[in-house]
């Protein structure tokens, strides 16, 4: 008959040897294969002056169009062109393009975005369109009768 153990069996693994410098398995590559100083691991990598997307995004706002309104002329930013159309939309009973309006400029007053990309003018025709706007939304209970 076999005898019953005695404890539990013992889970430490032996030591390591010290790691030479020939060492060679898996995170450590032969030392001719490893990179060089000042090498980087993609050299083709991203090419000099390419754009990110969010690069381009801002140079096709920034562009510029021309616009007739009232029989004038004139030269306004993409950005500014789709804003006006937004605003159109709005006044015609759109209740998406009133709400992301509305949010967007709340957005812009309490400073969550950076730089909105209008001038002070823009900005302050937006300002008084949303106060316009809200007046026409939340009429007076004055002039109730």
């Amino acid at each position: 008959m076999t005898s019953p153990r005695k404890g539990k069996p013992s889970t430490k693994r032996p030591p390591r040897p010290a790691a030479a410098d020939d060492d060679v398995g898996y995170g450590k590559p032969p030392r001719a294969n490893q990179f060089k100083p000042g090498e980087s691991g993609n050299p083709k990598g991203r090419p000099r002056g390419a754009k990110s997307a969010e690069t381009i995004l801002v140079e096709l706002l920034q562009q510029k169009i021309t616009l007739t309104e009232r029989g004038r002329t004139r030269r306004i930013t993409v950005l500014e062109g789709i804003l006006r159309r937004i605003a159109e939309d709005c006044l015609k009973g759109n209740i998406k393009s009133s709400a992301f309006l509305l949010n967007r400029l709340q957005a812009m007053s309490s400073g969550e975005t950076e730089e909105s990309g209008l001038s002070d003018d823009e900005q302050t025709v937006l300002e008084t369109y949303l106060k316009t706007f809200q007046s026409e939304l939340n009429p007076k209970t004055d002039d109730l009768p």
